[in-house]
């Protein structure tokens, strides 16, 4: 008879535990946060870091880069570069180290609402979505199918809703919309119309970024407030590796400089196929092409705004095929923050997507190895962090969801260990030994910072196998559909005003349904 009270006792003191970890948590109490900083993992040492800033310079200066837009050359000849009978763009050293040195040290990518702006700067670390997927992973029937303007609306919906997913750059492109101009338009509407945080999107031509900038200028109410918090930033495949500019994008990447928008330089080189094999030649090679980039960033607008954004990947030698979930790909993720780190430029690269086809334990260990690598060694922006499968092929809804959980440990990873008198805690070895309980359990102190200091998972699974079965035996995945329909069976914050979005459909051709 008296062990049912205190059976009871026990389950009511878990479950109130349970729902306080459920609920929100103030903000000085949050054990992790955007913008943490990292920068404790270093797998270069220093004079390895400079002898690949050296290549990279050596390779700008006797290289250069080819098939730039003779907008392009326009600029970059202007700024001090020299054009070759060859046609290619060779960098001084001078010019290169000086726009290095003159260059942002910070940008700030802000939301739409004010809550969630990132400063990039030093070794702040933030985690978001990114990519280019063509079909969605549906994990009920372990099927893939095209990817829609509806499933890019509800992933960002999704990410409203998830803490640890600090940004939503375009996971997904919409097969549903054949005319690429309409595909632009709409990818900025379903982003921006599901969340507040801030966005990436891509431009597939030039002239696509007017119309473009006139439907952002009317979500932010006027050029005037766009440009004071631009709210969308540029994702720039300005080059293609080896070593030469992509014209379009180049083109693209000078508009949208102009109309103020924050721009990421993305060099995504293929170990092995588009850039060298070896770790340290893909990192000086990517090191390369966003230096020239970031002098050409500078010579259409000094200071402009401008993300690092080194991106090489890997492949699996044997068959081609990518490998984005390897241990390679965390270690050239991991190199590049470290550049970045070197030249204190705000930088990203790609970290946490997986070769897996679906949400299972291979996922798990790829996703978790490069998101813990790239935050610890202090990366600025974690692009394809969560919900990217079959080496960016594929975008998961329950992925993502199961992914905030994921990020959330590997940012307690990044927050590291503090040693203070209090840490060291020896006044509660003291009381607690010294005719205290022997134990410290349920203590002051172990309760006070119970929140502070631990991340509790919201999906994972930490009961005892007898729980677990009296609970009828959860299963990870159902959890996360779960989850994924809860939050879609609502409105998100975001969405336009009435009369906004009644206006913007007045003017575009806007796919999503009302």
């Amino acid at each position: 008879m008296n062990d049912q009270p205190r059976n009871s006792s026990r389950s009511g003191g878990r479950a109130a535990r349970r729902a306080a970890r459920a609920s929100a948590l103030p903000d000085h109490l949050r054990p992790i946060r955007p913008g943490m900083e990292g920068g404790r993992y270093k797998p270069l040492t220093q004079p390895q870091v400079e002898r690949i800033h050296e290549a990279a310079l050596q390779a700008l200066e006797t290289i250069g880069l080819a098939d730039a837009p003779q907008s392009g050359i326009d600029y970059l000849v202007g700024a001090g570069c020299t054009l070759g009978d060859d046609g290619r763009i060779r960098f001084p050293r001078a010019l290169v180290e000086d726009t290095i040195a003159k260059a942002n040290r910070s940008v700030t990518l802000f939301s739409r609402d004010g809550q969630t702006d990132l400063e990039l700067s030093g070794a702040k670390v933030h985690y978001g979505t990114a990519g280019a997927a063509v079909s969605m992973v549906e994990v009920n029937g372990r099927e893939y199918r095209d990817s829609t303007v509806q499933d890019l609306h509800d992933a960002a919906r999704i990410c409203q809703q998830l803490d640890n997913i600090h940004f939503v750059q375009r996971p997904m492109v919409c097969r549903d919309i054949s005319d690429n101009l309409e595909m632009d338009l709409n990818t900025i509407y379903a982003c921006s119309s599901g969340t507040y945080k801030h966005i990436g999107t891509s431009f597939t031509d030039p002239s696509y970024v007017a119309p473009a900038m006139e439907l952002i200028h009317m979500i932010a109410g006027g050029e005037d407030r766009w440009r004071e918090r631009p709210f969308i930033s540029n994702s720039n495949c300005f080059v293609v590796p080896p070593m030469k500019f992509a014209t379009e994008s180049c083109q693209v990447m000078e508009e949208c400089i102009k109309a103020g928008m924050p721009v990421l330089l993305l060099s995504a080189g293929m170990a092995g196929a588009t850039a060298p094999s070896t770790i340290a030649g893909a990192i000086a090679q990517a090191t390369a092409e966003c230096l020239a980039g970031l002098v050409y960033v500078n010579a259409v607008k000094p200071g402009a705004p401008a993300i690092f954004g080194t991106w090489p990947f890997g492949l699996d030698l044997r068959t081609g095929a990518m490998s984005v979930g390897s241990g390679e790909q965390a270690l050239l993720s991991a190199g590049c923050a470290q550049m970045h780190k070197f030249y204190d430029l705000p930088g990203g690269a790609a970290a946490g997507a997986s070769d897996s086809k679906l949400p299972d334990m291979q996922a798990g260990w790829e996703q978790m190895c490069s998101n813990v690598m790239v935050g610890l060694s202090g990366l600025n922006m974690v692009y394809e962090s969560a919900g990217m499968h079959s080496s960016l092929l594929g975008f998961c809804f329950e992925s993502l969801i199961l992914g905030d959980d994921l990020i959330g440990q590997a940012m307690r990873c990044v927050r590291g260990i503090e040693v203070s008198d209090e840490t060291l805690a020896l006044d509660q070895m003291a009381e607690v030994c010294l005719g205290g309980p022997g134990h410290y359990l349920g203590t002051d102190a172990t309760l006070g910072r119970m929140q502070a200091d631990y991340v509790y998972p919201a999906h994972g699974d930490r009961t005892s196998p007898k729980e677990w079965v009296e609970l009828g035996k959860p299963d990870l995945i159902e959890k996360a559909t779960a989850r994924k329909l809860e939050i879609l069976s609502t409105s998100s914050p975001a969405q336009f005003d009435p009369a906004l979005d009644a206006q913007i459909r007045s003017k575009f051709n806007i796919h999503l349904p009302r």
